[in-house]
């Protein structure tokens, strides 16, 4: 069994219990999560979900009793990776009837020195993080060749709701967990705007003020849809499989692009690949950082949650210009 939370970090296992699968097809895994985050392991063979109803009858050490109760009761494991490693699933092993319990490596104390400013060097990923795990278990996973799903088939409501041609479109999440690390919308919409000029763009976001941000984007800018507050995360997860391309903060929605095979590019603040949470498989080329000359105490936090004063504005210092330039090489290079 396989324990884990948030949803870039549940993005980010997804390509890794893909290789364990392929590599290991006797294995029948059983991943523990959110009821919302069980979309993400479609397709994937040998592969079920169990929802945690964190915030109903599972919540707080009595509610993590119960759902250790439910777990015994319903099935034997051989071992149980996790994959978070934080209170609650140290709790819920106490619980738990099995006798192999291998927790993550996060690597704590390298990413304090990272952000002290004490090293810079690039940290293993959290993907290599969480094949580490069951390489310990006994069963390494190579992920230096991956395979990815095919794209979905949209539905005529998808259809219909983005519009016209649907075979060159670019996915554009302009926002983050923190200030940190999204960049202005104001210079998100010059990107927009000159971006749509040649391809259909998508907006994804989440939460009434964000979309109420993307809606007012779509009715100012021609030939940009937004489908925030729309699709349900499996409708999401099909539009996103047929993207040319997905920019994003250092945030969710690019790793849900990677894990699907889609080029992702990332814009980044006061946070940096080098922590582990690039998405995967992607190309150094496709990360627009600020300039480390200017701002050298960069990473200053992993989830860009803190910064010294003077780095409020970090991640505006990347021009538009530099975000549009690149990607639009990348779209004509794919076409031809």
């Amino acid at each position: 069994m396989i324990r884990l939370s948030a949803m870039g970090d549940v993005a980010m296992t997804v390509p890794v219990l893909r290789a364990l699968t392929e590599q290991h097809p006797d294995l029948n895994i059983t991943v523990l999560t959110r009821t919302f985050f069980t979309p993400l392991f479609r397709n994937i063979p040998n592969v079920k979900v169990i929802s945690a109803e964190l915030k109903g009858q599972h919540k707080g050490v009595f509610g993590l009793y119960k759902l250790a109760r439910q777990l015994n009761s319903a099935h034997t494991f051989y071992a149980i990776a996790d994959l978070h490693n934080v209170l609650r699933t140290k709790i819920l092993k106490q619980f738990l009837k099995c006798r192999r319990f291998v927790s993550i490596d996060k690597g704590r104390k390298e990413k304090k020195e990272l952000t002290t400013g004490k090293r810079f060097t690039a940290l293993k990923t959290t993907h290599e993080r969480y094949a580490l795990v069951f390489e310990v278990l006994g069963f390494p996973v190579d992920l230096s060749n991956p395979r990815f799903p095919g794209k979905a088939v949209l539905s005529e409501k998808i259809k219909s709701m983005i519009g016209g041609d649907v075979n060159t479109l670019i996915g554009i999440a302009p926002f983050a967990a923190h200030e940190g690390k999204q960049y202005p919308l104001e210079l998100m919409e010059k990107v927009i705007a000159k971006l749509s000029t040649a391809y259909k763009i998508l907006l994804f976001g989440g939460g009434p003020q964000e979309i109420k941000v993307l809606n007012g984007i779509e009715g100012r800018i021609k030939n940009v849809v937004n489908v925030a507050g729309k699709l349900s995360l499996s409708e999401e997860m099909d539009v996103i499989s047929n993207l040319d391309l997905m920019l994003s903060m250092d945030s969710g929605n690019g790793h849900i692009a990677a894990m699907l095979g889609v080029n992702t590019f990332t814009i980044w603040g006061v946070t940096h690949p080098y922590a582990g949470f690039a998405p995967f498989n992607q190309p150094e080329g496709h990360a627009f950082l600020p300039d480390r000359a200017q701002y050298p105490k960069i990473p200053t936090s992993v989830y860009g949650n803190r910064y010294p004063e003077g780095y409020e504005h970090v991640v505006g210092s990347i021009a538009p210009e530099t975000v549009i330039k690149k990607i639009k090489a990348v779209m004509e290079q794919s076409s031809t």
